[in-house]
């Protein structure tokens, strides 16, 4: 799928994203996810199906964490194996 997205970029600004403008996208998308959270939460206006935006939005930015992590060659799975590991050892203490 990212390679569609890629097509696009290359349509639109003549060339592909960066990983840093990727890391940008997801800022983005994480930030809809507090707005949305809000809204599901009614403590934001909303203008909308706020839980199926909401469900696509959370769904888009673990996406986004995954193309991350593979362009920054980073094993996405590993990395939140080492991280649940480490962090049950320091709640086990």
């Amino acid at each position: 799928m990212r390679k569609v997205y890629h097509r696009l970029e290359r349509q639109y600004h003549e060339k592909e994203w960066t990983v840093e403008e990727d890391a940008l996208a997801f800022l983005t998308d994480a930030g809809l996810v507090g707005r949305l959270t809000m809204s599901q939460q009614v403590r934001w206006p909303t203008n909308g199906d706020t839980v199926s935006e909401l469900e696509h939005k959370i769904g888009e930015s673990m996406w986004w964490l995954i193309i991350l992590a593979e362009r920054m060659n980073i094993d996405s799975g590993a990395a939140l194996e080492k991280f649940l590991t480490k962090t049950e050892m320091k709640l086990g203490e």
